[in-house]
């Protein structure tokens, strides 16, 4: 999954390319992460006014986070500090699915618009699945490498 991986162009010296755009905006996940969001912020304004500081507000903050987590853990990182924060992306879009579920169980919306939500949520976890496994895949983590027994090797 090489064109997730954070490329090595030049820089202008402030973080950004020659035109201005951070590095992680070029990310294909990145921009599933954003249209995530935007879909969600579409569902939570119908939600009723009772979940404004409950459900809406958890279900926002969780989107959000996933892309927020990409976009700092791309910036002048190693490969395990990334693939660290590509974790805490997974760990919001789960709860988001959580959230979901909620919504589902609360009939806030449609089957249709929660189908979509949930598609593109599968869509944007296999990337970040996939980016991070390339990640960690780079650096040779030996954790990932060692067997429960102390000083074998898994095959």
């Amino acid at each position: 999954m090489d064109d997730e991986r954070i490329d090595r162009r030049p820089e202008t010296g402030d973080g950004t390319e020659n035109g201005g755009r951070y590095k992680f905006q070029r990310l294909h996940v990145y921009q599933l992460g954003l249209n995530h969001v935007d879909m969600v912020y579409r569902l939570t304004a119908t939600f009723p006014k009772s979940e404004n500081l409950n459900l809406r507000s958890q279900l926002e903050r969780a989107s959000t986070s996933v892309v927020l987590n990409i976009a700092e853990g791309s910036t002048g990182q190693t490969d395990a500090e990334q693939a660290r924060f590509l974790g805490l992306s997974l760990r919001s879009l789960m709860e988001c699915v959580a959230c979901l579920d909620v919504v589902e169980r609360r009939r806030y919306a449609q089957t249709e618009e929660l189908s979509a939500i949930k598609g593109l949520g599968h869509q944007l976890f296999i990337k970040l699945q996939a980016m991070r496994h390339s990640l960690n895949k780079g650096e040779g983590h030996a954790l990932r490498r060692r067997s429960m027994v102390p000083g074998q090797l898994k095959p």
